[in-house]
C-alpha cells in the first residue's frame, strides 16, 4: 500500500467512528472532539488498524490469510467493549459484546431450538427447494424458447414483490409453523438462481457447442457433460445469493405468525422486553449460520470448479 493512501484510510475511519459516536450520543462532533474518551477510542482505532494493515501485509504472502479477518473482527469487537465501558451506555441502547456472550452461553436451549426451527426447517428446507426447482426450471428454458419468452419476465415480476407483502399472505396459506416460512423462502431465492443459471448455461464456447454437434452428441449428453461443468461458477454464484436470502426471508416471515419458537419470534418478543443482548444473540446465531452456510458453498465451489481461472491463487 502507499504510505499516503494508510493516513488516508486511519482518518476516514476515525472519522466514521467519530460520527457514528456523535449519533449514539446525539451530541455534535465537536463536543466529541472535546472529550478526552474520544482520543482514547480514536487512539486504539489507529493503533489496532495499523496492526491489522502490518499483518495483512504479511499474511498475503502467507498460509494465514484467514487469519486477518478474525483479527480485524476481534478489534472490532474490542472497540465495541470500550465504548460501552467507556461511556457507560445503557445496555437497552447498546449491550456490551462480553454481555451478549455471556446471554449466548445462558440461553443455549432456547437459542439452539430456534435455531432448528428457522435455519434448519424454514430457512434450509426453502433453500434447498427453492434452489433445485430454479435450476430445473432453468433446463426447461434453456429448452424451450417460449419459456425463456413468457416465464423470466413473470420471474422477474414475482422477485419484484416486497417480502413483507408476500409473508403474511403465505403465513395464512401454509399455517403459523415452518412450512409457510420454507414457502417464503423458495419464493425469495428462486428467482435470483433462476438468472444465474439462465445464464449459466450460455456460458460455454459456441465452438464447443458445434464440436459436441459435430460429434453427434444429442442435447442431453452436451447438457451433462458440456453446458452444467461450463455453468457450475454462476450456478455456485446463485447458491450463495440465495443462502443470504434465505436466512434473511426465514426470519422475517416469522413476524407474521410463527409458534412460540424461532428467531423471528424470539427478536421481536425480546426487542418488545427491552431485552437487547437477547436479541444479539439470536443475530448472532444467525450470523453463524450464515458464515458456516456460505463457506460450506465456497467450499463445495473450490472442490467442483477447480478449473475455473476465478479458483486460481486461492
Amino acid at each position: 500500500m502507499r504510505a499516503w493512501l494508510k493516513p488516508v484510510i486511519y482518518g476516514a475511519g476515525g472519522s466514521l467512528l467519530l460520527l457514528g459516536l456523535a449519533a449514539l450520543f446525539r451530541e455534535g462532533p465537536r463536543n466529541l472532539l472535546a472529550d478526552g474518551r474520544f482520543w482514547l477510542l480514536f487512539a486504539i482505532w489507529g493503533a489496532a488498524w495499523a496492526v491489522n494493515a502490518k499483518i495483512a501485509d504479511c499474511a498475503l504472502r502467507s498460509a494465514t490469510r484467514g487469519g486477518v479477518a478474525l483479527l480485524f473482527g476481534a478489534t472490532l469487537l474490542l472497540l465495541w467493549e470500550v465504548t460501552v465501558r467507556v461511556y457507560q451506555i445503557s445496555p437497552v441502547i447498546l449491550p456490551a459484546p462480553s454481555a451478549v456472550a455471556a446471554q449466548f452461553v445462558a440461553s443455549g436451549p432456547i437459542l439452539w431450538a430456534d435455531f432448528v426451527q428457522t435455519i434448519l426447517k424454514g430457512a434450509l428446507s426453502g433453500w434447498v427447494i427453492g434452489c433445485s426447482v430454479a435450476l430445473l426450471t432453468a433446463v426447461l428454458i434453456d429448452r424451450s424458447p417460449f419459456l425463456q419468452r413468457g416465464l423470466l419476465p413473470v420471474g422477474n415480476f414475482v422477485a419484484a414483490l416486497p417480502i413483507v407483502g408476500i409473508a403474511p399472505i403465505l403465513v395464512m396459506w401454509f399455517g403459523f409453523d415452518w412450512h409457510s416460512k420454507a414457502a417464503v423462502v423458495v419464493v425469495m431465492v428462486f428467482f435470483p438462481m433462476l438468472v444465474n443459471c439462465v445464464e449459466g448455461l450460455k456460458a460455454a464456447d459456441p465452438m464447443q457447442r458445434d464440436l459436441m454437434q459435430t460429434w453427434g452428441a444429442g442435447w442431453g449428453q452436451s447438457l451433462l457433460k458440456l453446458r452444467l461443468p461450463a455453468a457450475m461458477p454462476f450456478i455456485f454464484n446463485g447458491l450463495k445469493i440465495a443462502g443470504t436470502l434465505a436466512l434473511i426471508g426465514a426470519i422475517v416471515a416469522e413476524f407474521f405468525g410463527s409458534p412460540v419458537v424461532g428467531m423471528g419470534f424470539r427478536i421481536s418478543a425480546e426487542a418488545g422486553r427491552m431485552r437487547l443482548d437477547m436479541v444479539w444473540a439470536e443475530i448472532l446465531v444467525a450470523a453463524l449460520a450464515g458464515t458456516a452456510l456460505y463457506g460450506a458453498i465456497a467450499l463445495a465451489e473450490k472442490r467442483v470448479t477447480f478449473w475455473h481461472p476465478s479458483q486460481r491463487g486461492r
